[in-house]
């Protein structure tokens, strides 16, 4: 049995939406995606290996409709994954999982610049490598995304302020390109990343609360 043949029904039509079809790749993709920002919201270690499988989801289903920076993105949140399990298990120091921080003057200083940088660059490659039609939002969101997906691997309280600002442009890019769910999906992590936010700044908060008795 050949890849194609494993990969066939994940890509096959699960239900129709708007008037477009609706794959198996797409489905799964919603569901994984969504549980592992409601796990990320609350710090759960679990977010890691659900976010894995999200990420095989949407190589998939971003190949098909020619968002190739997408779905290269995928393979380097692969990695960042597993870099971010290990940083949330041991970032801490021994027997303690990594807390919440600000994102440093220093670190917002070379995301920027990285994140230009790779939005220009991604912009011409895909412009003049692929048959992208959306070759500058293509590159804008994978650059926001990988400087976010930095952040959550380090528990910076601003990468929910950049995937807020990714899922902005996300939603109406992929309900132009006819991903009606997953563009539904990003509505949804948008909200999410509300929650996050929130979440987070809660737990920021209560620890700079104790930190100040403690010195008292």
């Amino acid at each position: 049995m050949s890849l194609a043949d494993i990969l066939d029904p994940l890509q096959r039509p699960l239900l129709t939406v708007l008037d477009t079809p609706v794959s198996w790749t797409e489905v799964l993709g919603f569901g994984s995606g969504a549980l592992c920002v409601w796990l990320v919201a609350r710090q759960h270690l679990a977010n890691w290996p659900i976010g894995i499988a999200n990420n095989v989801f949407f190589i998939l289903l971003f190949t098909q409709a020619g968002l190739y920076a997408d779905a290269g993105l995928q393979v380097v949140f692969i990695t960042l994954a597993a870099y971010g399990w290990w940083t949330w298990t041991h970032g801490g120091g021994p027997g303690s999982f990594l807390p919440v921080r600000r994102t440093t003057r220093t670190e917002w200083g070379w995301l920027l610049a990285a994140g230009v940088v790779g939005t220009l660059a991604l912009t011409v490659l895909l412009g003049r490598a692929t048959d992208s039609t959306v070759p500058f939002w293509d590159a804008l969101t994978t650059a926001l995304s990988l400087m976010a997906t930095y952040g959550q691997c380090r528990k910076r309280l601003e990468s929910w302020w950049l995937w807020i600002a990714a899922d902005v442009v996300y939603i109406p890019l992929y309900a132009y390109k006819d991903l009606y769910l997953t563009s539904l999906l990003y509505a949804g992590f948008l909200a999410l990343c509300l929650a996050g936010l929130r979440n987070w700044s809660r737990d920021l908060a209560g620890a700079r609360r104790t930190a100040e008795a403690t010195a008292v």
